[in-house]
Order: structure tokens, then C-alpha cells, then sequence
């Protein structure tokens, strides 16, 4: 099989023998395809298709291009690719890896190697990333089991019945046993004597005697007790009447009140009835 060369880079049969470009273009019309769809499905640019099927490879960029363009086309309209580039490489003086593979290995090879010297940030990201996130679930795990509310801990002397039904948190702590009557001591005569002790919970509490003035105030925390003393009554208010058992006159009077409930008592020598 001996084809020629034109001037102008196509590749002209000799004899009767299809050349390369009306092989392809032949057998594009029989599979019923256009060149914009073998266009669209090579990628190969509408204009280089139709030079190629006249025949005209100047237009591929050289020959590497134009045997991969070969090739495509080839595929795509379902004739053998390799024997057209096998004529192809017979009109054009030699195969791919005489002039042209060498040249785009060295390219290859400078490519890989700047790729290799370029620094790999991504992976410098995201090792900052471990990290910090390191570093924060660390401090979390020292500081989290060891903190404790300053607030929960600490009694307010400042406090006020107004600030809410609930000043402080019931503890969850194993309640002490009800004191009996007979345990308490028998109150003077002629006096008022009120025992106070936190059973159930915390509990702000003020407690003013027959004058009007402030005897105590502040928080009564849970398992302590008070007792206070007046010759003529004791005014009472408690921040969590029911966490407080009361005791007035040797008299067992049960708790204050509710869970949280503000209440106001008044005492007053003998039968303790509150006022």
C-alpha cells in the first residue's frame, strides 16, 4: 500500500484506495452520524473533523494530535483506528515514539518533579486542625469534672424572698430522721422558742424578734438547725418553707410550707399558732 504527501500536510492515496480522511467520512454518512455528533462525541472540534475528512491534518497541531484525532474518529464511526494511524504514520515518516513521545515524557517528567517540590498545604491544614481540636477536647476533659458551680457552694447574705420560689436546690443527700417532740427541750414559760432545722433541702430564712430587729439571716443548709429565743414573738420568713421542719414552744408544727414556697410566720409564747 504507497500513498503520497501534499505540501500542504494531507495525505492523498495512490490508485483507486480510500484515503484516510474519506475512509473516516464514508463511514460516518453509513453509521447515519453529522459531524457536529461525532464532534460532540470525540471532542474534537466541527472544524477539524471536516479537515480531517479532506484529508488536511495541518489544522491537528502536529502529528501526536492528529494520530489521537485519527484514532477518535475512528472510534466513533466504528472503523479500525489503528490501521488508518498505521497509514497515517507511513505518509508522515515514522511512528509516534520517534520524535514525538521522548519530547512529552520530558514534559511529563518536569511536571512531576515541580508537583514533587511544590509544598502540600492541604495536609499542613489539616494537621493544624488535629491539632487544636487536640488541644481544646484536652483542656475540656481537665477542666470539666473539676468545676463546680461557685454559686451552689457559696451562701448569699444579700438574698431576698423576692428573687423567686426556689432560692436554692434541694442536694440529693439522705435526709436526717424527724426529731420528736419529746427530744426538744421544754421551752421556758412565759417565752417563745422556736427550733429550725433544714430536713428537706437549703433554705434562706430571716428571723426578727419582738422589737423589729434582724436576729439572723442568711442560708440554713440542709441537715443544720437553729434555735432562737424571744420574750414576746419571733417573725420568720422562709425562702423554701418546705425544705424547714419547725418546732415552736416544744410543739412539733411539721414543716413551714411547700417546696419552694415563700411564707411569713409569726410566734408568740404558748400555744404555737402561727400568726
Amino acid at each position: 500500500m504507497t500513498t503520497g504527501t501534499t505540501a500542504t500536510g494531507s495525505t492523498e492515496p495512490l490508485a483507486n484506495e480510500p484515503s484516510i480522511g474519506q475512509v473516516l467520512g464514508n463511514a460516518r454518512v453509513a453509521a447515519g452520524l453529522t459531524v457536529d455528533e461525532v464532534s460532540a462525541d470525540t471532542r474534537v472540534r466541527v472544524p477539524i473533523v471536516q479537515a480531517i475528512e479532506e484529508d488536511d491534518f495541518s489544522r491537528c497541531g502536529g502529528d501526536f494530535y492528529a494520530r489521537g484525532h485519527i484514532r477518535a474518529l475512528a472510534r466513533a464511526v466504528g472503523v479500525d483506528g489503528e490501521e488508518l494511524v498505521r497509514r497515517y504514520d507511513a505518509a508522515h515518516g515514522g511512528a509516534p515514539q520517534d520524535a514525538k513521545v521522548p519530547l512529552f515524557e520530558n514534559v511529563g517528567d518536569r511536571r512531576i518533579s515541580a508537583e514533587r517540590r511544590r509544598p502540600n498545604w492541604t495536609a499542613a491544614m489539616v494537621a493544624a486542625i488535629v491539632v487544636v481540636v487536640a488541644v481544646i477536647g484536652f483542656n475540656l476533659a481537665q477542666s470539666g469534672p473539676h468545676s463546680t458551680p461557685a454559686a451552689a457552694n457559696t451562701p448569699s447574705a444579700a438574698a431576698t424572698p423576692s428573687i423567686g420560689p426556689v432560692l436554692h436546690p434541694t442536694l440529693p443527700s439522705s435526709s436526717p430522721a424527724p426529731v420528736k417532740g419529746s427530744a426538744i427541750a421544754a421551752a421556758p414559760a412565759g417565752k417563745v422558742t422556736v427550733k429550725l432545722l433544714a430536713q428537706n433541702g437549703d433554705s434562706w430564712m430571716m428571723v426578727k424578734d419582738g422589737t423589729g430587729q434582724v436576729v439572723f439571716e442568711g442560708d440554713l443548709a440542709q441537715g443544720q438547725s437553729k434555735t432562737f429565743t424571744d420574750n414576746k414573738q419571733l417573725k420568720l420568713v422562709f425562702g423554701n418553707a418546705g425544705g424547714v421542719h419547725v418546732w415552736a414552744n416544744g410543739k412539733d408544727l411539721g414543716t413551714a410550707g411547700g417546696d419552694g414556697q415563700v411564707v411569713n410566720v409569726t410566734y408568740t409564747p404558748g400555744d404555737p399558732v402561727a400568726g
